[in-house]
């Protein structure tokens, strides 16, 4: 892998860079949308070409349930398989275990837990995860972790965080891919102290880059945004650092304040499935009557070929009606609305403007 720091902005921490691996070749800080099933919700790769998209997210835990990493293998990989020809990382599928398995039993050895589709038993481990993500070919796989629920008491965040570096060292030495690389996973929930020796675990093992996970899980802004202030002082500026499951344009910019250069997350697709658009001035729910006679675009000020083409009473006729147009036209605007808001991200730090850049966009989004 090579990750490699273009301009650092002159008034806070964030830079600009480059990520080259495998079929990774993406500008930083940037966006990848989310392809939970090996598919970003209503959207073809020409799609998501067209957007501007260098990185998908893959899930880990739901491809193993279905259809499984090895007919993926036998296909020739996750990228052959959907047809997808750019970057692929795939989540360690740690989160999923805890948030969608309602019957569980973990241990250091691993994870007991039944389906949430069929209820049939598995267990994974630290090497059976990195045999999976190995299989499904990813370019950047992650470590397995165990992600604490939000709120928890210090001590179970604690013994998360044990087992979380005692997993990583486990995954670091079952992972043997030369075309794949690894992240290591923080954790420590909102617990400065443990977020730090979380860390410092982890950048003991030397992994290709960083992530944190365990935030966006239901913590107050300010608990978040401080965490990623402790990770700024203390993950490795050589390195890509990843914020998980975070994509709120606000916390976009909050993140790229303080050096995050990579970002995931659900939301533009699941709020398209509910009828709500990000604008520049926040989100809209075009499902809305009063959008029943509006003839504008989504976003006056987007580029994209929604925005050129439709309107949202046209968009709001297809909701009423039940076709399903409805919700590929507003996932591709969402999806676009946010790569292209981490472009401008980028010119804005090579421009030295980033923090005007900042100031000026969240004068004008209300945050819902």
């Amino acid at each position: 892998m090579i990750f490699t720091v273009e301009k650092n902005d002159p008034l806070c921490r964030a830079r600009t860079g480059f990520l080259q691996t495998g079929h990774v070749n993406a500008e930083t800080p940037v966006f990848m949308p989310v392809g939970t099933q090996a598919t970003v919700k209503t959207l073809t790769p020409e799609d998501l070409y067209q957007i501007g998209a260098t990185i998908i997210l893959s899930n880990t835990y739901h491809l193993y349930l279905r259809p499984g990493e090895s007919l993926i293998a036998r296909a020739g990989g996750l990228h052959r398989f959907m047809n997808w020809e750019r970057g692929i990382l795939t989540d360690s599928g740690g989160f999923q275990v805890f948030s969608l398995s309602a019957m569980r039993k973990i241990s250091d050895e691993g994870v007991e837990f039944r389906s949430h589709i069929d209820g049939s038993a598995h267990f994974l481990t630290p090497e059976k995860v990195m045999q999976i993500q190995m299989d499904l070919g990813a370019d950047i796989a992650m470590c397995f972790d165990e992600c604490a629920p939000y709120p928890c008491d210090y001590e179970e965040a604690r013994q998360a965080v044990e087992r979380t570096t005692l997993w990583a060292k486990r995954c670091r030495d079952a992972h043997h891919s030369s075309r794949q690389v690894l992240f290591g996973i923080v954790q420590g929930n909102v617990f400065p102290e443990l977020r730090l020796k979380s860390a410092q675990d982890l950048l003991d093992l030397d992994f290709a880059g960083y992530a944190i996970g365990g935030l966006s899980v239901g913590e107050s802004k300010e608990e978040m945004y401080g965490t990623i202030k402790v990770m700024d002082r203390v993950l490795p500026r050589d390195r890509p650092r990843y914020l998980m499951g975070v994509g709120a344009p606000e916390d976009l910019l909050e993140g790229v304040r303080h050096g995050i250069d990579m970002f995931d997350c659900v939301l533009p697709t699941r709020l398209a499935r509910h009828g709500s658009a990000y604008t520049r001035r926040g989100r809209i729910t075009v499902r809305n009557r009063e959008y029943a006679e509006d003839f504008r675009p989504l976003d006056p000020q987007c580029g994209c070929a929604v925005c050129k083409g439709f309107s949202r009473a046209y968009i709001r006729h297809l909701i009423k009606a039940g076709e399903m147009l409805a919700h590929r036209l507003i996932t591709y605007h969402n999806v676009y609305f946010l790569v292209n808001l981490m472009k401008e991200i980028r010119q804005a730090i090579r421009d030295g403007s980033f923090m005007d850049f900042y100031h000026q966009f969240l004068s004008l989004y209300r945050i819902n």
